[in-house]
């Protein structure tokens, strides 16, 4: 049976102490697992040496780059599964799973609304082009370098976007001021043909209509011939909301939206609070290590 969103999330504590059967365990990086200062909690290593030795599969679901994903995760979780690219691109142990492809027309039209909004002065943004093996700016000045490359382990500058060879994955855009309002304004006008979301305060994600990471967590489960009772999902912000429904543990960590917050079945502590780690530990018995 598929999980429902029950919009009365329960809080982590009411959870039995080890009473979760789990094999997959979905959890979003930023505002979910990674503290407030962006990095991997100490505390998750032991949990993820547990989780393997146990069999479940541990899967960082994120709107970064795949070779991102890989340099934080690899050496740690070998063979992993991944999901990246807010779900356009799905990998474990090395193999693709899934990849969902832009129009390329519809690429061009949307590098040439963003390209517009910032050459009129309407707003401070920049595109990203995603491939499944790179991503691509044409604004190469230090301040678009630095955040993108936050999340695009492989960058690479270009001077127009429009000639990047497909097959491309995804557009990110990357607003200094308010992604929201970038996602409303000048992308609104995609809102009816494709995934527009705002995946954090400076950055927008349009894909494909269909895709999104619930895609990705439904892709690696029918391929593990894993149950929704048999996946936990973490996420904070609105490219999370789709995957909740994905797995019967669904948690909206205290620092999230709203909107995931209604969407969810339990709440977690913040990602500042240690707050997958914490649930993992009640969810699978462990004590957790500070």
């Amino acid at each position: 049976m598929e999980p429902r969103r029950t919009g009365m999330a329960r809080d982590w504590e009411s959870i039995p102490r080890g009473s979760a059967d789990l094999r997959l365990v979905v959890t979003d990086m930023d505002g979910t697992l990674l503290d407030a200062d962006g990095r991997v909690p100490a505390s998750f290593w032991p949990m993820l040496r547990t989780m393997r030795e146990r069999g479940i599969v541990v899967v960082p679901a994120s709107g970064r780059q795949y070779a991102t994903l890989l340099a934080m995760f690899g050496d740690r979780n070998p063979h992993g599964a991944y999901i990246a690219e807010n779900g356009n691109l799905v990998v474990a142990d090395g193999r693709t799973v899934s990849v969902t492809g832009m129009d390329a027309a519809d690429v061009v039209r949307m590098v040439t609304a963003v390209d517009d909004a910032f050459r009129s002065g309407l707003r401070d943004v920049a595109a990203v082009v995603c491939r499944p093996d790179c991503a691509y700016v044409s604004r190469g000045e230090p301040k678009v370098i630095r955040e993108a490359s936050r999340y695009y382990a492989r960058l690479e500058v270009v001077p127009d976007l429009r000639n990047v060879d497909g097959p491309v994955i995804k557009v990110a855009v990357l607003d200094f001021d308010d992604a929201q309002e970038t996602a409303e304004g000048i992308l609104g006008v995609f809102a009816g043909s494709h995934q527009v979301v705002a995946s954090g305060r400076h950055w927008v994600d349009v894909m494909d209509h269909g895709a999104d990471k619930r895609r990705g967590v439904m892709a690696l489960r029918d391929a593990m011939g894993i149950g929704a009772e048999q996946t936990a999902v973490f996420g904070d912000y609105l490219n999370d909301l789709e995957m909740l429904s994905a797995g019967y543990w669904s948690f909206a960590m205290a620092n999230a939206h709203e909107d995931l917050v209604r969407a969810a079945r339990f709440t977690a502590p913040s990602n500042a609070d240690n707050g997958v780690v914490r649930v993992l530990g009640r969810l699978l018995g462990v004590d957790v290590e500070h």
